[in-house]
């Protein structure tokens, strides 16, 4: 069970507050909110939690977009960075080789092609000498 509290920046979270406004049960989903005093503070400057923000838009206390509550450390940005390094060198590696191969074939094509031209001229000569 959470509390939903209003509380100075400067203070304690769990020390006094200035107002209970209300209470949140995870297993339950169940939100019990005073939702006049809630957009009360709001009117008077309060900030809210990102948490707590998606919450409250949840249940349908205030309205907005939610926020973004998950935070991506830099080693792991970096790490996602450099995946997606290795995939993009790995389709353009996985191209190249497909062209290479590509290329490969045609030029055995070519050759295929020219090899029996001048194998049947050669023997066309020796025909008319036996």
């Amino acid at each position: 069970m959470f509390r939903l509290i209003v509380s100075e920046k400067q203070r304690d979270p769990f020390g006094d507050s200035l107002e209970i406004v209300g209470s949140y049960n995870p297993h339950t989903k169940e939100l019990v909110a005073k939702t006049d005093r809630i957009n009360h503070w709001i009117k008077m400057g309060a900030q809210m939690s990102d948490t707590v923000n998606n919450l409250l838009i949840d249940k349908k206390v205030i309205s907005g977009d939610k926020k973004k509550v998950v935070k991506i450390t830099k080693k792991r940005q970096g790490k996602i960075e450099k995946k997606a390094e290795d995939i993009k060198k790995a389709a353009a590696d996985k191209a190249a080789k497909e062209e290479a191969e590509k290329a490969a074939a045609e030029e055995a094509k070519k050759a295929a092609a020219e090899t029996p031209a001048t194998e049947d001229s050669p023997a066309a000569e020796e025909t008319p000498a036996a």
